[in-house]
């Protein structure tokens, strides 16, 4: 089987989400398989390929002139395509934090190149992801079988109608009422249509969740389904971390009290035996994090502490700095991405807070419970799939689901972990649950091949 599997991100060469870290573990696991995957990723510059073989890309004017390179970049097989305007220091923002003007007409252009090079390599399957690459099947007279994954519904690549004009086939799939939306026409376009999580496939189909592209979606009927993530469990594993000081498994997880006793110093605190709440994500409303800001009112009360690692949205980092100013002996907030630190607090947090509004899988829940630290969530999307709360079910409970999406129901969520935190006895239950789970991307892989042989054995 040989896969085209066109992405804007890919752990770690580029990454903003969970789309780069979905698109590394998926082809990993695929290619341990024995799945033939070339990996397609803009060429953002200033990523040396050895050896770098490089082609010119046969597109029109208006998305030209186009290159592509393939050789091997930290250990991993990519094929870079270069089009004009994609270099750029962030993928899709500016230094202010705002989307680049033209992210639309370099996504359009960078998806003329995928289909061109779809033309000229023949695979048997093409495999899309989001908004980025949704225009691919529009340039495509006879498309091969194809497959789109939705990481986000919310961002779906909407612009001026006359975009429309570029397109080679079937651009009536891409019109929303006057105005050109990619992921739209993807979705009508795809052979397959695959979402991260069997809930949030669920959620899509809602109004108030389906941000506008429910009824496509219903429409596809069984084309259209989820598929649970995982992560790499071989780079988030606490017993081989590089990134941690001491190691540790689920049979010893004593040395799991050290890993914390040095992330608390490096925070600038000293240990006192409470309970750390540990976030990692980016700074958006989707994410929450104006609800877990509010969530710090309660840290003195329980005794607790929390740490916040992100970037994005900077009103929510100027928010952030602020409660870090007024409460610093129990909230400290780090601006930006630290892979390092990420992986020192998933491994040094006692709990993990995930507050989400709406999230298609979540991989941070996941990584957080390899690590032995006990989520506490939303019941939205993948969390759902993945968290179950321990008190409504004690035996199989691995950590604790607000009720609801508010401010109130997420306090009384962390007030509750805490508690149970404090029992040794619990605490180890519900950290055995989790950490005992596979969260590799074994079995999703399998449920993608199985996918995959679908639709080139009907087409």
């Amino acid at each position: 089987m040989k896969v085209l599997f066109a992405t804007a991100e890919l752990a770690p060469l580029v990454k903003v989400g969970g789309l780069a870290d979905f698109s590394a573990g998926l082809v990993g696991a695929l290619r341990a398989k024995g799945v033939d995957v070339d990996i397609v990723l803009p060429d953002y510059g200033d990523l040396a390929l050895v050896p770098a073989d490089q082609q010119q890309l046969d597109v029109p004017d208006w998305a030209g002139p186009a290159t592509i390179r393939q050789g091997t970049l930290g250990g991993v097989e990519v094929s870079l395509v270069a089009v004009p305007a994609m270099a750029r220091p962030h993928p899709y923002l500016d230094a202010d934090g705002r989307g680049w003007p033209d992210n639309e007409p370099r996504f359009l252009a960078f998806s003329m190149a995928v289909a061109v090079w779809a033309t000229m390599t023949s695979p048997d399957v093409i495999h899309l992801n989001d908004w980025h690459t949704g225009a691919t099947l529009g340039f495509l007279d006879d498309p091969p079988p194809s497959v789109l994954t939705i990481h986000n519904l919310a961002y779906q690549g909407a612009t001026s109608g006359d975009r429309l004009e570029s397109f080679l086939r079937r651009s009536d799939a891409y019109d929303r009422e006057g105005v050109t939306n990619l992921l739209a026409g993807a979705i009508t376009l795809a052979d397959r249509v695959v979402t991260v999580s069997p809930t949030f496939a669920a959620e899509s189909l809602e109004p108030e969740t389906g941000f506008g592209l429910g009824e496509l979606l219903e429409a596809r009927g069984e084309a259209f389904s989820g598929i649970l993530n995982g992560i790499d469990t071989d780079f988030w594993n606490p017993a081989t971390d590089l990134h941690l000081d001491q190691h540790y498994d689920i049979e010893s997880l004593d040395n799991k009290r050290e890993v914390s006793r040095s992330l608390v110093a490096e925070l600038g605190w000293e240990p006192n035996g409470e309970p750390l709440i540990g976030m990692v994500t980016r700074l958006t409303d989707q994410k929450g994090v104006d609800l877990a800001l509010e969530a710090t009112s309660i840290l003195d009360d329980v005794g607790a502490r929390m740490v916040l690692l992100g970037s994005g949205d900077r009103s929510l980092a100027d928010a952030a700095r602020r409660v870090a100013d007024q409460a610093g002996d129990r909230f400290a907030f780090r601006d930006g991405y630290d892979e390092g630190l990420a992986h020192r607090i998933f491994g040094g947090s006692d709990l993990y807070l995930m507050p989400s509004r709406f999230e298609p899988s979540g991989l941070t829940q996941m990584q957080a419970m390899r690590y032995g630290s006990i989520p506490v969530v939303t019941d939205v999307g993948g969390l759902h799939d993945t968290v179950t709360d321990a008190d409504d079910f004690p035996t199989e409970g691995n950590g604790f689901v607000a009720d609801e999406v508010s401010g109130p129901a997420i306090r009384d969520a962390l007030e509750r972990a805490v508690n149970s935190w404090r029992n040794p006895s619990r605490r180890a239950e519900i950290i055995r649950r989790g950490m005992s789970r596979d969260w590799s991307w074994d079995a999703p892989a399998d449920l993608y091949n199985d996918v995959y042989s679908e639709i080139t054995s009907v087409h």
